[in-house]
């Protein structure tokens, strides 16, 4: 089965396309608000970089977030109109999981920290099992020093990934048990998403087109200022 992998959840957006052999084709890139029309393009470059149609598609999968609000509205709306229009079922995946995948061989707790904006951030933590990570904690929106004081207080090495641990560093800079992963792995991989897909496409565990929606942790942006300019004397 050939699986379209679609993610925009943070500044970087991308696609990939894979299976049993592994990724075959993806794209990134990071032009800030840009995502609804560099998507498609890029679909198109991945289907031609593997040689494949995309109606050979077989599953959709998508990042359904936390992430920035209009990046993750246009990357679910587009893996529902690829998935409706080629009849495939669907997956829907977190970015933070997608974060903490790469760095799963290491036997350190893992933090996965997605930039909010509004000095928060997104994250869960996760712990390494046989094959990948496991989440043990439910996704968070909260300060970088709501998340420093909960790490100095578990007291473990820690493996902190992610735009938002580099975006607040300086709140960890003091916490002597936690290594920030380099700047290579600060974005969600539209590449583990096809790799994590696929572990669940092998289990038959899809989902129906309605059931996905993307995970919004707090109000839009837009929303807030909104409330903001109403509230203000």
């Amino acid at each position: 089965m050939l699986i379209l992998g679609i993610e925009t959840a943070t500044v970087q957006a991308g696609c990939a396309i894979g299976g049993h052999e592994g990724v075959l084709a993806s794209a990134h890139s990071a032009k800030g608000k840009r995502h609804a029309e560099n998507l498609t393009p890029a679909i198109a470059f991945i289907c031609e970089q593997a040689q494949i149609e995309l109606s050979e598609i077989g599953l959709v999968a998508v990042d359904i977030g936390p992430g920035l609000f209009t990046g993750l509205r246009v990357g679910v709306a587009t893996a529902k109109a690829v998935a409706f229009a080629l009849r495939v079922p669907m997956i829907g995946v977190s970015s933070l999981d997608l974060l903490a995948f790469p760095v799963r061989f290491t036997p350190r707790l893992i933090v996965a920290a997605i930039d909010a904006r509004r000095n928060e951030l997104y994250y869960a933590l996760y712990r390494q099992v046989p094959g990948g990570v496991q989440r043990i904690s439910e996704p968070t929106v909260g300060s970088a020093d709501d998340l420093a004081s909960e790490l100095l207080a578990l007291s473990e090495e820690v493996l902190l990934v992610g735009d938002g641990a580099h975006r607040y560093r300086e709140a960890f800079d003091g916490l002597t048990k936690v290594e920030i992963v380099d700047q290579g792995n600060s974005f969600p991989s539209a590449a583990s998403l096809v790799q994590l897909a696929h572990a669940q496409a092998l289990r038959e565990d899809f989902q129906q087109i309605d059931s996905i929606q993307p995970m919004y942790l707090r109000r839009p942006d837009a929303e807030i200022n909104w409330a903001t300019r109403d509230s203000a004397p």
